[in-house]
């Protein structure tokens, strides 16, 4: 297929707009009626039509959100619970959907995504040539309106524009009926059905962005209050039966923002000139950060618009995986060709969110970042409560590093990298950029304490777990004999039975249950729990290895590293290493690299391992 025909092809299955009269469209009304929706419902009813499901915290997960957004599932949920009530014509109807939120945490992101459910919704009905695309129902008389709903089973609301109201009586002569009905879509790029109102200098705020204008070529001819000198190309007029954005809100005059009053009670907005009020119908999306609106809020004379407004918090991610995700996201974008060492992205989440934590009376932001997490942790025979812990304080989530930040630093160590970035190169590139922020002493300090007194040890931790990882692979076997050794004796203790003639081995039994501080009269409890859960596994038919039961698979584990000398010669610089060592060495390589590492920083990491770890 050549240029000529793309082309082509395109224009031909390219929808053409149909045109019908006001009585034909009420035919079309009457056997579908939910074409007729305000705009509160039509965006509630397009986000609930992907469907959703409930995640194991009993929040609802939207599927036209998923695999946009990440950790912010809460605030999603109270984002569509504002439109359910607002279609249902509640109080929230007549409200201003506010988000807040800090620096980058995806305020626009989130609005954006609510005008491209807009766009891709199916296109509406609306009168011909009407500059705010209204619901031709406008057009019929209020004292016939009774009539029109009991035939229809629809609630007309909402009065003719002035443009609309003077070609009806002087093209048409009154005879609605006549009047033409077209489709139209929603688009931004085209101004239909979504406006944007960003910040305005505060010099020079021309209200005429909001409510159009008056064309003075026309003024000669007509008189002031002629809707034929009025042009209705303000954001309002231009938002009718979609979504108006306003960004950055409270940089503007509160003057500025008086229109918003009556769309919002009255669903009414001002005439350009010396007409009548027009008639509004759509969803007012406004945000700003939050030091912008502890200003508005803290000014008594703001109070009408306040009490507009449903505010949502829109905090920072405080979920790792979740965090992993939007880094991976935004790096799938990009045109970095460079291999992402295991564990980097891990740590740049940790200290993002550890940044954005705020101190628990129970437990440390370690432990709290692994329970929010979805981590099951235990203290003292408790199981630490999420939801305790989320209620102990407010505001969490409102502060620390921005996502923008942490990828800002994640390109200048790739930019610094050798085809590979790895987590050490991220970490001493992160202690740079944040030497170099704008911030309070106090917060750079605190956010160098966390690269050091836990961003470093929990990567020697994940680290250790990785070098342990590879080098068990290579004792795979000797793993396998330990746990089908250590599950005999088990069993035949709790049977009271002997293995091979012997009684069971307390002594080696208790060898592997000490490397999970498991001692005296736990003892017998753990070797019941295990016996138990594999006749379980072979009731199923499920296969049985060492790693099928994680607790004894981890105190194996141990016990085959217990002494980390062998290790560490291993891993040591190849000098020091004899032949045999060598060979469990590019084991150990082969199996990191199957772990998604690549040969470079495989090396660099067992290099680092062996000046690093198990110093004790």
């Amino acid at each position: 297929m050549d240029f000529l025909d793309i082309i082509l092809n395109e224009r031909k299955n390219k929808s053409i707009s149909k045109k019908y009269t006001f009585l034909e469209y009420l035919h079309i009304i009457k056997d579908k009626k939910d074409l007729v929706k305000l705009s509160h419902q039509r965006i509630y009813d397009e986000i609930i039509k992907y469907g959703s499901e409930t995640n194991k915290n009993d929040i609802k997960i939207y599927n036209v959100f998923k695999d946009r957004f990440f950790g912010i599932d809460e605030t999603l949920e109270k984002v569509v619970r504002y439109f359910f009530s607002a279609a249902m014509g509640a109080e929230e109807s007549r409200q201003i959907l506010y988000l807040v939120g800090p620096v980058g945490v995806g305020k626009s992101s989130l609005i954006d995504a609510i005008k491209e459910i807009l766009e891709n919704s199916d296109a509406i009905y609306a009168l011909e040539g009407c500059p705010m695309r209204e619901e031709p129902l406008h057009l019929i008389p209020k004292a016939s309106r009774h009539i029109f709903e009991d035939i229809l089973g629809i609630k007309i609301e909402g009065e003719l524009c002035p443009k609309c109201r003077h070609r009806l009586e002087s093209e048409f002569d009154g005879r609605y009926e006549d009047f033409p009905v077209v489709e139209v879509d929603f688009s931004v790029a085209k101004r239909q059905g979504v406006g944007v109102v960003p910040p305005v200098d505060p010099n020079n705020q021309d209200t005429s962005v909001l409510v159009g204008s008056v064309d003075l070529s026309k003024m000669d001819l007509y008189a002031e209050d002629d809707p034929r000198v009025f042009s209705l190309n303000g954001a309002f007029h231009v938002a009718n039966r979609g979504v108006i954005e306003f960004i950055e809100v409270f940089k503007n005059d509160i003057e500025y923002l008086y229109t918003m009053l009556t769309a919002t009670q009255e669903k009414l907005i001002p005439s350009p000139a010396k007409g009548a009020m027009i008639y509004f119908d759509g969803v007012i999306l406004a945000h700003s950060n939050e030091t912008e609106w502890n200003k508005f809020r803290t000014d008594k004379t703001n109070e009408a618009i306040l009490d507009r407004i449903v505010k949502i918090e829109l905090p920072y991610c405080l979920e790792l995986d979740s965090e992993i995700k939007i880094y991976e996201k935004l790096l799938s974008k990009s045109c970095f060709n460079v291999h992402i060492a295991p564990n980097t992205l891990k740590i740049a989440a940790m200290f993002s969110i550890l940044t954005r934590l705020l101190p628990s009376n129970k437990v440390d932001n370690i432990t709290k970042l692994r329970v929010y997490n979805g981590e099951k942790i235990v203290i003292d025979n408790k199981v630490i409560d999420i939801e305790f812990l989320k209620e102990e304080v407010e505001d969490e989530g409102m502060s620390g590093v921005s996502v923008r930040f942490v990828m800002k630093t994640i390109d200048s160590a790739i930019a610094i990298s050798d085809g590979c970035l790895e987590p050490m190169l991220f970490i001493k590139t992160l202690v740079k950029e944040v030497k170099s922020l704008s911030v309070s002493k106090e917060v750079k300090n605190n956010y160098l304490n966390i690269i050091h007194d836990n961003l470093k040890k929990e990567y020697h931790k994940l680290l250790e777990d990785e070098v342990t990882k590879a080098f068990i692979y290579g004792y795979k076997e000797q793993a396998e004999d330990m746990f089908n050794n250590y599950l005999d004796h088990a069993e035949a203790y709790i049977n009271k039975t002997k293995v091979e003639g012997n009684i069971p081995d307390e002594n080696f039994m208790r060898a592997i249950e000490e490397e999970l501080g498991i001692t005296g009269s736990g003892a017998k409890g753990f070797r019941q729990d295990v016996t138990s859960y594999m006749f379980t596994l072979v009731r199923s038919g499920a296969e049985i290895s060492y790693d099928c039961y994680a607790p004894l698979k981890q105190a194996i584990e141990k016990r085959i590293t217990y002494s980390v000398r062998e290790l560490t010669r291993i891993i040591t610089v190849n000098k020091v290493r004899g032949n045999e060592q060598n060979i469990q060495y590019n084991n150990m390589l082969e199996q990191m690299q199957q772990n998604g590492y690549c040969k470079s920083c495989a090396d660099a990491t067992l290099v680092y391992a062996s000046n690093n770890l198990w110093k004790d």
